[in-house]
């Protein structure tokens, strides 16, 4: 993520969804970019919080269900899911995936991290590329526009577990 934020591949108002103690956030808006950070943890949220304070950050963090942002009341251009899809069983993706479209902007783009099925010591919960392209499909609004190998750093994996870098279009 923080490769893509320096790159310029941000626009607009940034959601960081099911941010923890919100590193990603912080970095995209330490390029002066607008960001919101949700998570469901108050413990990480006050951390977050106490990061932004002490590195003199502007960042907003709010606690919020993954499963009803439209409760956010508030529509953004970029939404970051760094760790948070592959962590739900696929009868709960439709209502996530739903969730995140209600507060995608039409043309805003989605980034998603998540673990990767593909290659050895994989992270605990791994997708693969079908799930990633069934749960985000045109019928539902969205283009996957590109899948990437990629890497989580979790304290586990002293080289980062396999991932895919999806990003996926609002249509």
């Amino acid at each position: 993520m923080a490769r893509l934020a320096s790159e310029g591949g941000f626009a607009g108002a940034v959601l960081d969804a099911g941010c923890g103690t919100g590193e990603n956030a912080l970095h995209v808006a330490s390029l002066g970019l607008s960001v919101l950070g949700v998570d469901v943890a108050e413990t990480a949220l006050a951390i977050a919080r106490e990061k932004a304070d002490d590195r003199g950050i502007e960042v907003e963090f709010a606690a919020a269900d993954a499963f009803h942002l439209e409760r956010l009341g508030r529509r953004f251009e970029t939404v970051l899911d760094c760790g948070l899809f592959h962590t739900l069983d696929g009868d709960e993706r439709p209502g996530y995936v739903a969730s995140l479209a209600s507060v995608t902007e039409h043309d805003g783009t989605l980034y998603v991290l998540c673990f990767s099925d593909d290659g050895p010591d994989t992270g605990p919960h791994p997708i693969s590329q079908e799930e990633l392209r069934a749960a985000f499909n045109p019928s539902d609004g969205w283009n996957v526009a590109a899948i990437e190998a990629d890497r989580i750093q979790t304290r586990y994996h002293d080289d980062g577990a396999p991932a895919w870098f999806a990003t996926i279009k609002r249509i």
